[in-house]
Parts: C-alpha cells; sequence; structure tokens
C-alpha cells in the first residue's frame, strides 16, 4: 500500500514552498479537502484516498487509542493530515503542536526505502525534555534535562504489533511554571519507509522539531493529527501560546540596561579591561552627566575610536551621510566598520574555529554540542532560540574569537565614546544605556524566533556587529564576487536578521493550518549576515526580530555582538518641548526626528 502511495504522490500530488522564522518546507493542501468522489482524485491518487480513509476509520481509532493509554472513544473521526516535503535544507523547528482539540500526532514516512536512511542523511525527528522555566523561560541547558527520574509520556514508532518503542520519549514533571524545552533534543528518529511516529498532544510537553535534511533526497511524511472532542488543559503552556504572550518582566533573555558614563574622558589609548569593568558597573554616574559636552563626538573621541573604527566611519561627511539615511530609514548598514587589523584578526580566529568545529560548507555537524566549552554556553529554550553565548573573559591580543570579541564590545560598543557616535550618526538624542551578548551561530544547529517576549516598552537603538567568512563586499553579480559574500547575500543558507510586525490584535484561536501559517508575519526590514559590517535598526515597540536559522550550507559560523541602546523616548522630548515653548513662546527643538518602522 505505503509503495503505491509514495509513487502517487511523487507523479500527482503538488506541494507549495513555505518559509517562516520557524520552518522551510513543502507542503501539499489539507487532505481532509480532498473529495473521493472526484474523478480525478480517483484515477490519479486511489491508493491515498484508501489510506486516509483506513487512517481514520473506526477500527484504527480504536488501534491509536490502545496503544496511547486513551480511554476508548476519546479520540474523533475529523481528518486532520496533509502531505510534507522536506527537501535539502528544509527544517522544522521546535513546537508542541498544540492548536485547538489535537489529542494524537502522528509521521507516516514516505521516504524512498533504498538506500536506507542515515544520520548523515539528516530530516531526524527531534524529541525535547519539558523542564521548568525561569519566570517561564530557561536561559541555559537545564541541569533536568535527560533525568531518569521523570515521568514519562510515550511517543512510539507504530510497528503493527500494538506496542511501542519506550526509548522514544518525552519526559515531564508535574507542571508548576511555565514548561520549556532543553536546549538540545533528547532522543531522535530516523524517518525510515513505512514505519510512523506518533505521541500525545500535550501543552508545554510534546516539544519536538524535524531537523534539516541534509542530502538530496526528499523527506516525504503524512503528518497529521488525530483530534479529541475538547481542547486540553493549560493551554497557556502552549508553544504558540507562549510565543504569543509577553510577560509582566519578561525581556527575558537580555536583563536591564546598564548605564553609560557619559563624563567618562576619553584617552589615545586603549582602555585597561579594569578601567571598562570601572565604567560598566557604575550605574549612579549618570545623574549629572547632562551637559553639552559629554553628548557631542569630540576630536578626542575619534581618536581613542579609529584604533579600531574605520577613519572612513569617522569623517564629518560620513557621519553626515549615514546620518541622512538613518534618518530616512530607520536603518543602515556599515560595511567594513572595524579597522582592516581588526577585520584580519577576528576574521582568523573565526575560520580557524570553524575549520577545527568542522561544520559550514555543507558539512553536517551531528553533535549538538559542538563548540560548547565553560566559555562558550548554550542559550535556549529551544522553541525561542538556540545559539551559544560567550562567557569568558575578554582579551585584546586572546587567541580565541570570542575574547577578542568580548574586547571588541566592552571596549567599544560599551564605551561613551562609541555612544556619542551612535548619537551623531542617528539623531536620537544620547543612548543611556546598552545590554546584549556575544553570540556564535552554528550551521546546522542554531536560530532565534520572534516572539512576544522580545518586545520592549520604548523603542531601543539596536547594533549588531557581524562577523562572517567572506570579505564583506556588496556582490553585483559579476565574476570578481566573493563566493562566500554571494551565499550569504542571498540568504538562502539562512543567517540573516529580519524585523517583523507583532499584531496588534489579541489573536484569535490558532486554526490547523497555523503552524505552517507564513502570511502571519508583516516583513519589515531583512538584514544579510556579511561580516565585519555594523547594522543600526531603530525597533518601536511593536517590533519583534529573529535571526533565521543557519544552514549547514551556510560557509561559516555567524558570530555577532548583539547590542541594544536605551534611547530618549520621543515623546518625553515632544513634552518638555512643548512645555519650554509655553513658558518662553519659542519654538520647540527639531532636534530629535522620529523615526521608526
Amino acid at each position: 500500500m505505503t509503495d503505491k502511495v509514495l509513487h502517487e504522490v511523487k507523479h500527482n500530488l503538488k506541494a507549495k514552498y513555505k518559509e517562516s522564522d520557524l520552518f522551510r518546507v513543502y507542503q501539499s493542501i489539507d487532505l481532509a479537502n480532498l473529495s473521493p468522489t472526484d474523478p480525478q482524485m480517483k484515477e490519479n491518487m486511489p491508493a491515498m484516498m484508501t489510506l486516509r480513509k483506513s487512517l481514520y476509520s473506526t477500527q484504527w481509532r480504536l488501534f491509536i487509542e490502545q496503544i496511547a493509554n486513551l480511554p476508548k472513544g476519546t479520540l474523533t473521526d475529523q481528518v486532520d493530515c496533509a502531505i510534507n516535503c522536506h527537501d535539502k535544507g528544509c527544517h522544522l523547528l521546535c513546537h508542541d503542536d498544540v492548536i485547538g482539540t489535537r489529542k494524537i500526532s502522528y509521521i507516516l514516512y514516505l521516504t524512498d526505502p533504498l538506500p536506507d536512511w542515515k544520520d548523515e542523511d539528516g530530516g531526524r525527528l527531534e524529541l525535547y525534555e519539558s523542564i521548568k522555566g525561569d519566570n517561564g523561560d530557561c536561559d541555559d541547558d537545564c541541569d533536568d534535562i535527560g533525568n531518569d527520574n521523570s515521568n514519562s509520556n510515550n511517543i512510539g514508532n507504530g510497528n503493527g504489533n500494538g506496542t511501542h518503542d519506550n526509548d522514544d520519549s518525552i519526559a515531564t514533571t508535574k507542571r508548576s511554571h511555565v514548561r520549556v524545552p532543553g536546549v538540545f533534543p533528547v532522543k531522535t528518529v530516523l524517518p525510515k519507509f513505512n514505519s510512523m511516529a506518533y505521541f500525545a498532544v500535550e501543552p508545554g510537553v510534546s516539544f519536538h522539531s524535524v531537523q534539516e535534511v541534509f542530502c538530496d533526497r526528499p523527506r516525504l511524511s503524512i503528518q497529521g493529527w488525530y483530534h479529541a472532542k475538547e481542547m486540553p488543559k493549560e493551554m497557556e503552556q502552549a508553544s504558540l501560546s507562549q510565543l504569543k504572550t509577553n510577560s509582566v518582566g519578561e525581556h527575558d533573555f537580555e536583563g536591564d540596561f546598564t548605564p553609560i558614563l557619559l563624563s567618562a574622558a576619553s584617552t589615545s589609548k586603549s582602555r585597561s579591561e579594569k578601567e571598562v569593568d570601572d565604567i560598566c558597573v557604575n550605574a549612579d554616574v549618570n545623574a549629572d552627566a547632562d551637559t553639552d559636552t559629554d553628548m557631542e563626538l569630540t576630536q578626542e573621541d575619534k581618536d581613542f575610536l579609529s584604533q579600531y573604527i574605520s577613519k572612513t566611519y569617522l569623517r564629518p561627511e560620513s557621519i553626515q551621510e549615514i546620518c541622512s539615511r538613518f534618518e530616512e530609514d530607520s536603518s543602515v548598514q556599515l560595511r567594513h566598520f572595524f579597522n582592516l587589523e581588526w577585520e584580519k584578526k577576528v576574521t582568523k580566529l573565526l575560520k580557524d574555529e570553524d575549520e577545527a568545529c568542522n561544520i559550514g560548507k555543507d558539512t553536517p555537524s551531528l553533535d549538538y554540542t559542538i563548540g560548547v566549552t565553560k566559555e562558550w554556553i548554550p542559550v535556549g529554550p529551544a522553541h525561542k532560540q538556540r545559539f551559544l553565548e560567550y562567557v569568558g573573559p575578554a582579551k585584546k591580543d586572546g587567541d580565541t574569537c570570542g575574547s577578542v570579541l568580548k574586547h571588541l564590545k566592552e571596549q567599544i560598543m560599551q564605551s561613551p565614546e562609541f555612544a556619542r557616535l551612535l548619537k551623531s550618526y542617528t539623531s536620537l538624542g544620547m543612548p543611556l544605556g546598552h545590554r546584549g551578548r556575544v553570540r556564535r551561530f552554528r550551521p546546522g544547529l542554531d536560530y532565534t524566533i520572534a516572539h512576544y517576549g522580545i518586545l520592549t516598552r520604548s523603542a531601543v537603538l539596536d547594533a549588531t556587529m557581524c562577523f562572517v567568512s567572506g570579505k564583506g563586499d556588496q556582490s553585483i553579480g559579476n565574476d570578481d564576487d566573493n563566493e562566500d559574500d554571494m551565499v550569504w547575500q542571498s540568504d538562502d543558507k539562512g543567517g540573516f536578521e529580519c524585523y517583523i510586525a507583532a499584531d496588534d490584535e489579541e489573536e484569535e484561536e490558532p486554526e490547523a493550518d497555523d503552524e505552517y501559517n507564513e502570511e502571519d508575519d508583516t516583513k519589515l526590514l531583512s538584514v544579510s549576515a556579511c561580516t565585519n559590517t555594523l547594522s543600526l535598526v531603530y525597533r518601536d515597540p511593536g517590533t519583534m526580530r529573529f535571526v533565521k536559522y543557519l544552514g549547514i550550507g551556510a560557509p561559516s559560523s555567524r558570530w555577532d555582538l548583539s547590542l541594544e541602546y536605551e534611547v530618549e523616548d520621543d515623546d518625553e522630548e515632544v513634552e518638555e518641548n512643548d512645555e519650554s515653548e509655553r513658558k518662553d513662546g519659542s519654538d520647540a527643538s527639531e532636534d530629535n526626528i522620529d523615526v521608526g518602522f
């Protein structure tokens, strides 16, 4: 039967390409909409129609209830399934499948039986531990991942004899807090032909994903659900609900802003790491740092910054051009931002570390922990993000990419001199504070997802300093274009940062196709990964952002310094100016330009 279905699917069924921050897939129409009386269906897909009827028959539903330990009559006759084709590069990131009345999720694999599907081909079903979140999330690889003492919610590979494999399980414990997935999968299942994987759909528990397909063979499957009569309890635990919830104080990953010491004296030499630390931790000095001298970019500032930043970006005419472009577009990207000395240093280190890990350029890593050390820690939870964060020391002359990037972050991007440069670039007013990370996105493993926890209470200035392989030049279609630059600019392998608008109104209950709904998001800006490039984006409270999953075909890891700057509130400025106008009859100041998406 499945041999005939595979033949029919290959030759008759059309699939639509879909892509968002969560997935890349080719999907057929909902098979529930196919009519068995349709003459074309009868002629072209008789085996498929017979299989669909069997899967949702009373006898088969009773069998599913039995092996899933459900009371008889739990599952309804609602038909809900589609055919998915995950071609090379396709993937589906971590989620729990909870929509409406779904009760059991199943995947019937239709991958070609010969040759056998191997780990090196990718496309594995990945299962995650459900763990207790910290204020709604878990920020690291939590200790209870893989805890053998926790209860199990069985996930089976159907083998036709009414039993299931207890090794394929998602462990869970009683929930008193929001439940989230761990950073890495704890079990994986290969998509072997004519096998069925299934699991109970439960909010905050049934976390799973589809690994990127590494090979040139399509990963074909029938993905479907059996429904219950009522929705499950604790729907607020569902991954979709979590993504669309912005809890009080949940700006969950970056924490509070560190005030910028505006009155710090510039020097013509680099500060020591201790001096940088003293500036970063002093949270009370800004109270008196309100003079024009502290706000304006000086020649002394430029002399200090020129030790790191290309002098092109410190010239008055360049600053004016950048400011004009930022005022018009609310964003600007500055290529070759750091000078050649620092560009060469970082480029060599990132190349050496990627080669040591043997990842990128279509070389998949089957080790989820590749690159993880005491200094590079994994960040989750997986339904919102996965990447490595550098937490080791900053070193100007360091021999690791992380130590040098952290030096650039602390020495330059957190400095008052850089803050004054940002003010000159953007006309947003003086940045008041900063927060951010040194990150590494590994090919075939890492990403971030757009979610409401990213939304801020007031506008911020995003400053993202990206390093990848390549020369960092704009590709224009000539033979001289750098191959890696062209790959990054195409965005086909991911790694780009995308800004999208959050919905203004409350969402209704998600529909069955929302899981692969690419039309929910309104894209505002997309920034391709480009080495030694600073991206400045003014992000208002209604805007989310994500770094698209980085595929194994990417030429390198994406390394970046991701910072947010707290900027002066335009509304407060307007109120102050209106008040000043009422007092002295003068015109309101127009120094602050209202920019944003």
